[in-house]
Formats: C-alpha cells, sequence, structure tokens
C-alpha cells in the first residue's frame, strides 16, 4: 500500500501518520481502514499490498504479510495484489488470501533469478500475474530490451497456460529527472507491446516518471494520457493524487476515436 494525502483538510488529523509501515508495526487499524476505503471511494479496482519496508528480516515480512492480507480483506472485496521483493513473501501472502473473497493478484514475475516460480504459483492460485520489463542482471536500457524481456517472460506465461487476460505487463518508468529519454523508452515499449500483445493488459508505475520534480501531479497526468494514447489500458497511480475518474473517460473516448469501440457503444454505455 502507497501512503495517501487527502484532500480533505478533515481528514488531516487522521494521517498525522504519514507512512504505512508505521501505521503497521502500531497496528492501527484505524489508519489501514482509512487508506484502504480511501483508495476504494475514488475508484481503485486492485490494492497493492507490500510488506517490504517493514523488515528487513524475511521472516518478519512474511508474518507481517500473512497478518495484513486478512487485515485487508475484512475492509474491501477488492483483489489485493500481494506485492514483495521476496517470492518466498507472497507465498506467504497467497497461504493466509481468502479467494472466496476475491482473487489475488501476484506482484511481480521478471527475469531476475527466483522469480519465475511466480508464475507456477500465480496458476496455482489462479491469480492475476503481473509481469515487469527487469533483466536477468541489470534494468532494461532502451524499448527495444523492455520489449525483449517480457516476450521472453510472456513465452514462460505461455507454457503454463495463464490467460492471456489475466497477465499485466509493465514496460517499466523511470524518472525523467534522472534521464530526458526515459519517457520516450517507456511509451516506444508500450505501443510494441500493444502491437504485438493486443489482448494482454499494459501498465506501469506511472508516477516513477515525475519522481524528484515539483507538482507532480501535473508530470503525472500528462504521462498517463500519453500512457493510455500509446496503449496502457491500467494505471498504478495514487489515486487520491491522481484520481481515474478523468482518465477512465479519456480512454474510453480515445477507443472511441480511434475506432476500437465499434459505434461508440462502450463510451455510451459508461456516460448514461
Amino acid at each position: 500500500m502507497s501512503a495517501l494525502y487527502p484532500s480533505d483538510p478533515a481528514q488531516l488529523k487522521k494521517t498525522q501518520i504519514t507512512h504505512v509501515a508505521q501505521a503497521m508495526k502500531n497496528k492501527d487499524l484505524d489508519y489501514i481502514n482509512w487508506i484502504i476505503r480511501a483508495q476504494v471511494e475514488v475508484g481503485a479496482t486492485i490494492i497493492d499490498i507490500c510488506v517490504d519496508e517493514i523488515s528487513v528480516d524475511p521472516d518478519e515480512r512474511n508474518e507481517w504479510m500473512q497478518w495484513i492480507i486478512p487485515v485487508a480483506q475484512e475492509i474491501t472485496d477488492l483483489t489485493l495484489a500481494v506485492d514483495s521483493s521476496d517470492p518466498k513473501t507472497i507465498v506467504a501472502g497467497l497461504e493466509a488470501y481468502d479467494k472466496s473473497k476475491s482473487r489475488p493478484a501476484i506482484n511481480s514475475v521478471n527475469l531476475e533469478d527466483g522469480r519465475a516460480q511466480l508464475i507456477d504459483l500465480a496458476k496455482e492460485h489462479d491469480a492475476l500475474l503481473f509481469a515487469n520489463a527487469s533483466g536477468h542482471d541489470s534494468m532494461p536500457a532502451n524499448a527495444e530490451e523492455r520489449v525483449t524481456n517480457l516476450q521472453k517472460i510472456m513465452g514462460m506465461m505461455d507454457k503454463v497456460g495463464i490467460p492471456m487476460g489475466d497477465r499485466y505487463l509493465d514496460p517499466l518508468a523511470f524518472p525523467i529527472g534522472a534521464g530526458s529519454d526515459f519517457s520516450r523508452h517507456y511509451l516506444d515499449a508500450v505501443r510494441m507491446i500493444r502491437e504485438e500483445f493486443p489482448e494482454a493488459h499494459i501498465f506501469g508505475g506511472h508516477s516513477n516518471t515525475s519522481f524528484g520534480l515539483p507538482k507532480r501531479r501535473i508530470m503525472n497526468s500528462a504521462f498517463i494520457i500519453r500512457s493510455i494514447i500509446a496503449g496502457c489500458d491500467t494505471l498504478m497511480i495514487d489515486p487520491i493524487l491522481n484520481p481515474p475518474k478523468d482518465f477512465i473517460e479519456f480512454k474510453l473516448a480515445n477507443e472511441a476515436l480511434m475506432g476500437r469501440d465499434e459505434m461508440c457503444m462502450n463510451y455510451i454505455t459508461h456516460l448514461r
């Protein structure tokens, strides 16, 4: 879960703990309840759950993940993305997950050592599967490397039989303050992936691109719009800072304008 900052001043008192990790350590259920419901109320459809910042000890992380998953499922029936740099922590989260309430998601598989097992876990647990374009030993340097890495992962998913609609591909967005070509690399990769895999979902950590810049919401909004035009159909954002409603409507309008919405039916249905 990412820390959220409310636009309503009346909520400020509730956000004196501005970091979720601290709230978790204190088992502050009021704060955890608020932060999840705040995301749900503005339109989030998947809630990301990550405990990596709570402890560096793997066993402790596993215990925290097994604690927070049932807590979050008491608050919302939305899909929870079980997120960790350690596959064993993801396994712990899946073991605690009540699949009668929702399907889990796994965040995320890539080509790094030890991550491939998450593909088998996704099949075993009927989970949505996030995949990012990280290489075996390094981050991708351009659009082509991003696409090549994700093509390899798609082949691995094919072998296991992950349904195409359950695949969420992340070409990886990097801060443009660190490299002026980074956003172009991402957007070019999105276009290439969308052409090759039209039925897969494409998303990214879109707020990463504005890291270190002033008035991040402005940059985030511009990048999200360009990402939708390039072919993204899913957004990983702070829904309080960048409410998804306008982006959903923009996506539907863009699909109609590009001739991908027969007789504008999706656009019309959504707005009625």
